[in-house]
């Protein structure tokens, strides 16, 4: 299915409505939002739904909706799935669980709707379907917590209880889509980002994904979101052993080996985030202020125990606040009082509170540092027992200091209750992110970052995705299967291929062991060969920096009582690093790459990292 294909179910002018109680919620949630198309309620039995005359059959609509959704229990779900495909309908929303969800039956039901269902665009099954708050069409039996907006982000999810509260967020986030998917009979997240890119008032994608059945799709999806300008952010769940079984019991995903799914969000320019808030404040500063070119910032505040803090949260992060050269130091103490220690972050205290000339001035002289993005961490105090004229003299500042400059610009309030919706939705109009929680700010500015050099590096190269089971042969019959190949084996096909090997022999006794040591040159590495030593340092199967024959005539008897044959190598002395490098294959993800800390360590210290693969040097 193509993106352009369900526009019809995403931007609707015609919405039918089949159903009951929950039908009517629609009707109610599109009037509340202001959509101007017209509603057909479909039901059998009720004259009336939402104050509109109720068709008895499908049949009787005056034309094929342009979406529809339908909130009836499954098997009659199937019946009327089948009916809007006769009719030619654009799309339609299968709310009804029982599906591919509770396996065994339920499978069987499910392939069943997809047959129905044909070329038609459809959402779910065991889904809440869709909310458009650009154009008000909310195909969402639920309540909801959105309001009309005129650009905003789109988020993308699995799960309709999720969706239900990320859309009661009081963040100053402007949501522009909420789609659930379900069990993605049709509709998968691939097909969801490529139709939402398509929409120049989307201005970014949050992503909840439990799992992602066709590698290739999201591949040529996150492409499509790139040449738009659109950046994405994803909460992967599932990384854990229990919570990939609760995806897999939710909507039947299948979650996957986490470490794969880190390399194709960093290969595709796709920022990961590990919790809701984090997901939230990462697209919103992507949506008002956009991808960063690099991690330099400053910090402002009135507060020396806030620059304290968010320099101490940055610590361990990829965000830099660069020392301030002398000269601009210079500017921003000339606006300061003599007993101000100009630094970044910067403490300019309270001389200047209130004073919108004089706050202007230090933010200005403070963003002319040239940095990537610049912040002032601002609380407000609570409106039913505090004035906050004073805080709103501060919003003026730091969007003057914008304008001016034209630099990137935030108010970060340490705590989500002291930035009001007001403030932020203020702040957001004219440009300036309005942030909640230094940590999640840090990890907004970490993946703004990521995005932003991704976008610099250009595109990378596609994947070499998985062939076909049946092309792999391992045996030397030609069979298929898999073998484990014993040290010796391997390096000579690395050989074969190019790679560089140390040099060795393979004996048999160790008066040849000596023989081999001496024709090397010593020092020398002595090794039991055997595909079934996986760990020989364990097995003391390994002797390293032998430097005589004696050593190595008795490291080689040692060794050969367990295996018959032993691998003399000459050692390498001028190494810089000991790295282990691996590459596997996987059913999802096609052939990737593992680089890391090598030697006896190497599980202990766990320092790896996974490339897939096509790779090249730069990464």
């Amino acid at each position: 299915m193509v993106a352009g294909s369900f526009q019809r179910l995403l931007r609707p002018k015609t919405i039918a409505v089949i159903g009951g109680r929950q039908a009517e919620i629609v009707a109610r949630n599109c009037d509340r939002l202001g959509f101007e198309g017209t509603i057909w309620p479909v039901n059998g039995k009720r004259e009336q739904i939402a104050g509109r005359q109720c068709f008895k059959h499908l049949e009787d609509l005056p034309e094929a909706p342009d979406a529809a959704i339908i909130v009836i229990p499954a098997e009659p779900t199937i019946e009327a799935v089948g009916l809007l495909a006769e009719m030619g309908a654009g799309g339609v929303v299968c709310f009804a669980s029982g599906f591919r969800e509770i396996g065994g039956a339920g499978i069987e039901r499910q392939g069943r709707l997809e047959n129905a269902a044909g070329a038609m665009p459809m959402m779910g099954p065991n889904c809440h379907g869709f909310i458009n708050y650009l154009d008000g069409a909310a195909l969402w039996p639920d309540q909801h917590g959105g309001a009309r907006v005129e650009r905003g982000v789109a988020l993308i999810t699995q799960s309709g209880n999720m969706a239900l509260n990320l859309s009661m967020q009081q963040r100053s986030l402007e949501l522009a889509y909420m789609v659930t998917l379900g069990n993605q009979a049709a509709i998968g997240i691939s097909e969801s980002i490529e139709a939402l890119a398509a929409d120049e008032r989307v201005t970014a994608i949050g992503l909840h994904v439990e799992g992602l059945s066709d590698i290739g799709a999201f591949e040529h999806a996150a492409a499509a979101a790139r040449a738009a300008g659109i950046p994405m952010v994803a909460l992967k769940t599932g990384r854990s052993i229990k919570g990939a079984e609760i995806a897999m019991s939710h909507t039947a995903s299948l979650a996957g080996p986490d470490g794969l799914y880190d390399a194709l969000f960093e290969r595709l320019g796709v920022a990961r985030v590990h919790t809701i808030p984090e997901l939230l404040e990462c697209l919103k500063l992507l949506s008002v202020v956009g991808p960063l070119p690099d991690n330099r910032v400053c910090s402002m505040s009135c507060s020396g125990g806030e620059a304290s803090l968010m320099a101490d949260l940055s610590e361990d992060r990829a965000v830099e606040f660069p020392p301030m050269e002398a000269g601009h130091r210079e500017r921003v103490a000339a606006t300061l009082n003599e007993l101000v220690s100009v630094s970044n972050p910067l403490d300019y205290h309270t001389f200047i509170w209130g004073q919108e000339d004089q706050i202007t001035a230090t933010f200005t002289a403070m963003m002319s540092g040239g940095y990537d993005l610049s912040m002032v961490v601002l609380d407000f105090p609570r409106r039913d027992r505090c004035d906050d004229e004073d805080w709103w003299v501060t919003v003026n500042g730091i969007v003057n200091a914008a304008q001016a400059t034209g630099g990137r610009a935030a108010v970060l309030a340490s705590m989500q209750e002291c930035l009001p919706e007001d403030v932020g939705a203020h702040l957001t109009t004219r440009g300036v992110a309005p942030m909640m929680g230094m940590a999640e700010t840090l990890t907004a500015i970490e993946a703004a970052v990521r995005i932003g050099r991704a976008r610099a590096n250009g595109e990378p190269p596609a994947l070499l995705h998985p062939a076909p089971p049946e092309v792999f042969r391992s045996g030397p019959s030609g069979r298929g299967g898999s073998r484990v190949y014993d040290e010796w084996e391997s390096k000579r096909m690395l050989a074969a291929h190019g790679l560089t090997i140390p040099q060795g022999a393979l004996v048999t006794s160790a008066t040849e062991a000596v023989a081999a040591a001496e024709a090397l040159g010593y020092p020398v590495a002595i090794k039991a060969v055997s595909a079934e030593i996986a760990h020989k340092t364990e097995a003391g199967a390994v002797a390293l920096n032998l430097i005589d024959a004696d050593a190595v005539d008795e490291a080689a008897r040692r060794m050969l009582g367990i295996s018959g044959r032993v691998l003399v190598e000459k050692m390498v002395t001028d190494g810089v690093a000991e790295l282990i490098v691996g590459i596997d294959r996987d059913a999802q993800f096609g052939p990737y790459l593992v680089v890391g800390f090598g030697g006896v360590l190497v599980e202990l210290i766990n320092d790896s990292h996974t490339l897939l693969l096509p790779t090249d040097r730069a990464q």
